[in-house]
């Protein structure tokens, strides 16, 4: 049988709205969580049950170094202007080889914050821009 070694968190790509963006430096909060729901019935023995309750979606952020493309902030930008448009984010895992092996799907994905980092007349660091994604699913896909 074939090895099975896990995938490296560095080698990433993001599809948004099927359209390949590149540049992407960090992808954080793919976050499922399903509430528990705790009962007990009086004619029931001395411990609780636990059922699932309702199921949160963290926010997704994305960061990157910033260039000349505005499209993420005009995304935005459309939202502070009272226009929600809703776009399916895709973040592809790939291997060594460079082949796709997994895909997470961020679905009804809209920005619901943006940011620049500070900025440092002495530093050598990278200008970073921030877009974080409130959305209503994440789904492994493969």
């Amino acid at each position: 049988m074939a090895r099975r070694d896990p995938l490296r968190n560095f080698r990433f790509r993001l599809e948004i709205d099927g359209v390949q963006a590149s540049g992407f430096s960090e992808v954080s909060g793919l976050d499922i969580t399903t509430e528990v729901i705790e009962y007990r019935e009086g004619s029931e023995p001395t411990h609780v049950r636990k059922m699932p309750g309702l199921t949160k979606y963290g926010n997704v952020t994305l960061k990157w170094g910033i260039t000349d493309s505005t499209e993420l902030h005009d995304w935005h930008r459309q939202i502070v202007d009272g226009t929600i448009e809703r776009k399916s984010v895709v973040v592809v895992i790939i291997d060594e080889e460079g082949q796709d092996k997994a895909r997470f799907e961020i679905v009804e994905a809209w920005p619901c914050r943006y940011q620049v980092n500070d900025l440092d007349g002495k530093g050598t660091d990278i200008a970073i821009e921030m877009i974080e994604l409130c959305n209503e699913g994440i789904v492994r896909v493969a």
